[in-house]
């Protein structure tokens, strides 16, 4: 089992990294200027590279750990909001996909100020689940 939790906080790790980076490009197309095609083509590239890449590791993470509470029998509320929080997670990921379409569809009306404080939310999340994951306050 111990295997199955490294393997867990690795696909947990490098989802995060790619939820904390992929707003950090959105930050960037949303300050392209809109005679800059190769640059904001450029970005449109990573950005998509990196949704693709983050979507399986995500799905590994949510399976794996679903493995350690079935596994363990873990029990508490702590356990249930650290799910409602991985569930908003999810949506989250799922959010950062819409907001790439548009992005690639030449529709997002939303500044790079806006994208920066979007870019704090997993931040947070991250912070809550550590604290629940190891405290376990109740």
């Amino acid at each position: 089992m111990l295997i199955v939790k490294v393997l867990h906080l690795w696909m947990v790790v490098s989802w995060f990294a790619g939820l904390f980076y992929l707003p950090r490009i959105f930050v960037n197309l949303a300050m392209v200027a809109p005679d800059s095609v190769a640059e904001r083509d450029r970005l449109l590239l990573m950005a998509g590279k990196l949704y693709r890449f983050m979507t399986p590791i995500a799905l590994l993470a949510v399976a794996l750990g679903c493995w350690l509470w079935f596994g363990f029998g873990f029990s508490g509320g702590w356990l249930h909001l650290k799910t409602a929080l991985v569930v908003g997670l999810l949506a989250y990921h799922a959010y950062c996909g819409r907001l790439l379409r548009n992005f690639r569809a030449g529709l997002n009306v939303r500044s790079h100020v806006w994208f920066r404080w979007f870019n704090e939310m997993p931040v947070l999340v991250l912070l809550a689940v550590t604290y629940l994951a190891v405290l376990k306050p109740f």
